[in-house]
């Protein structure tokens, strides 16, 4: 058999199809495998180029496929879409993933480590408790509604919910109160897991040296320092800050024709949590211009004296991704000196 230059992988749940090519890129290997007989063909293959979507698994395939000395290119799923022929199945898939990975100017994605991914299914377990106390919340909310009691909105009266319904005018009903003890009693269940989430996170950011790194960027804490560190595998992913910037939807949409350029509002696009922790960050130092503020120095004052605030606020998120992605590629703490001032 030919040795194979690359093999595409199409990813599945249990199957895998897999397409290879030969240094003359033609096609010498066309199977289906189950997971367990994929990990052992692969064990057999020569090292070679091995690619497939940065999708559900990759990363994990992928730290087993570095392990074995193959070189992995994961590739965003929308890269690889234009260069699906014709009807879509699992091998033109497959097909698709080995062309666009031979091509010279496409964008990859680094693998993940362990901890990485760890740190990210932590984010997504706490951002599952979020949503369920939010809805809890309206739930709670909603009840009370229907008996004509308008319950203010926000945890500092939902924590006190009984003391506040003691005040009130209206009576409840015995039966109705026993829901609204469960239902509440849920609310504080899922504050508790919150908070369990958060020290695990915080603990986590303590024992990473990129993480304390980062930390030392005015107005980025421990879950926007964790969320880079699960989401962004290498800065080196980004030739510059503006990129990491962009990717995380930070930068002006554009939609230019004819020479003419035409900047819209942010494009939002790449990782919503991450962004708008950046969104947060930067309201976080728009918040005490005397201290945190101050170290972004003249920029921000001008800034904030001709711009409205959320604007404001965005161009200064902006500047916290660039510094996110410089600090990152240095490996170095943030200097208000040396750093700052070359990303005016």
């Amino acid at each position: 058999m030919s040795t194979i230059k690359v093999l595409g992988i199409d990813l599945g749940k249990s199957s895998f199809h897999v397409i290879g090519r030969d240094y003359s890129d033609n096609q010498i290997i066309r199977k289906k495998f189950s997971r367990a007989a994929l990990i052992q063909f692969l064990h057999q293959v020569q090292p070679c180029t091995i690619a497939f979507e940065a999708c559900g698994g990759a990363h994990w395939l992928g730290r087993q496929c570095e392990s074995m000395g193959h070189k992995v290119r994961l590739i965003p799923p929308q890269y690889v879409k234009p260069f699906v022929k014709s009807n879509k199945n699992d091998f033109i898939d497959a097909e698709a993933i080995c062309e666009a990975s031979t091509r010279p100017n496409m964008r990859f994605v680094s693998v993940k480590s362990e901890e990485a991914q760890v740190i990210s299914a932590i984010h997504k377990v706490r951002h599952g408790y979020i949503k369920d106390r939010t809805a809890c919340m309206s739930r709670i909310g909603a009840l009370l509604l229907e008996f004509g009691v308008a319950l203010p909105t926000g945890h500092s009266v939902m924590k006190q919910l009984f003391n506040w319904l003691a005040q009130q005018k209206q009576t409840i009903p015995e039966l109705l109160m026993q829901e609204l003890m469960e239902l509440h009693e849920y609310y504080l269940f899922l504050n508790e897991n919150i908070d369990r989430q958060d020290k695990k996170l915080k603990q986590l950011v303590e024992t990473n040296p990129i993480g304390q790194l980062l930390k030392t960027i005015p107005g980025i804490g421990d879950m926007t320092a964790s969320l880079c560190i699960a989401n962004i595998s290498s800065a080196t992913d980004f030739k510059s800050g503006r990129n990491m910037a962009a990717w995380l939807g930070l930068v002006p949409a554009q939609h230019s024709t004819g020479g003419k350029p035409k900047l819209l509002g942010i494009s939002k696009r790449g990782n919503k949590e991450l962004r708008t922790l950046f969104i947060h960050a930067a309201r976080a130092v728009m918040s005490r211009p005397d201290k945190t503020g101050k170290i972004y120095g003249e920029w921000l004052i001008n800034l904030r004296a001709t711009k409205p605030f959320n604007v404001v606020t965005v161009a200064l998120a902006n500047k916290l991704a660039r510094i996110a992605w410089a600090v990152m590629k240095t490996k170095q703490a943030f200097n208000n000196n040396a750093l700052a001032p070359s990303l005016q």
